[in-house]
């Protein structure tokens, strides 16, 4: 794609002269389009979507002491971020490490990323499903998911995730999501089966993947006190 695009910025400039302006605009406008989007998704995968989990996570003030599992972690890079704020706590990653759903992946790889970031001590590696986690009923004081649930195919089976995060939250834990196009229908759904403080905040320019940005949304919820697992999911 990048390359595609300098192609065109320079095929508009060198024929700038003997063609219709109107070709070359085109041309030089539709170049730029390609360039601004690897730049874009360059941008958000290696460091803009990491600078937004950071302040989101700063901002749950959190104990240092909670249980958090990270629902398709990767190679680790939230898992790392959010290991960092509970130093007395535990971080569990869990993940299929399919290289289809992110290059590289592979438990040794999170392993030797939380490892090069000092927080291996804290970290759990799992391998295993979102559709069906192995951890008991309310085990987690905070669950998040970063852009992971939509390589659940079919599109109808990732509600299931979303079912699978909420029962595994302890009663006034909270859930964020953030993923491609689904957040909208994540949000309903968690609002239908009773998870309180459901919100969409935006996500912004650093965790765009393209030139309007590729709908990634967040989504974050907060399981009722009090509920033993009784909401209708």
């Amino acid at each position: 794609m990048g390359v595609g695009g300098i192609g065109l910025v320079g095929l508009a400039l060198s024929h700038a002269s003997s063609s219709p302006v109107a070709s070359t605009v085109i041309a030089l406008l539709c170049g730029l389009l390609l360039l601004q989007t690897v730049v874009s998704y360059l941008y958000s995968t290696r460091r803009g979507k990491l600078v937004v989990w950071a302040e989101l996570l700063n901002d749950l003030h959190l104990r240092g002491n909670e249980h958090v599992l990270d629902m398709g972690c990767g190679r680790g890079a939230v898992l790392s971020i959010v290991a960092e704020l509970v130093p007395k706590g535990r971080a569990v990653g869990l993940d299929l490490w399919r290289s289809a759903d992110q290059t590289g992946n592979s438990s040794e790889a999170a392993r030797q990323n939380l490892y090069a970031e000092g927080v291996s001590d804290r970290c759990a590696l799992e391998t295993g499903d979102m559709l069906a986690m192995p951890f008991l009923d309310s085990t987690f004081d905070l669950v998040v998911s970063n852009l992971a649930i939509h390589n659940i195919a079919p599109a109808e089976r990732r509600l299931r995730a979303v079912d699978e995060a909420v029962r595994v939250l302890k009663p006034g834990g909270r859930l964020m999501i953030a993923d491609l196009m689904s957040a909208g229908s994540y949000a309903r759904h968690l609002r239908e089966c009773g998870m309180e403080g459901v919100v969409q905040p935006r996500l912004g320019w650093r965790f765009w993947f393209g030139v309007l940005g590729l709908a990634t949304g967040l989504v974050t919820a907060v399981k009722p006190t009090g509920t033993r697992n009784q909401l209708t999911y």
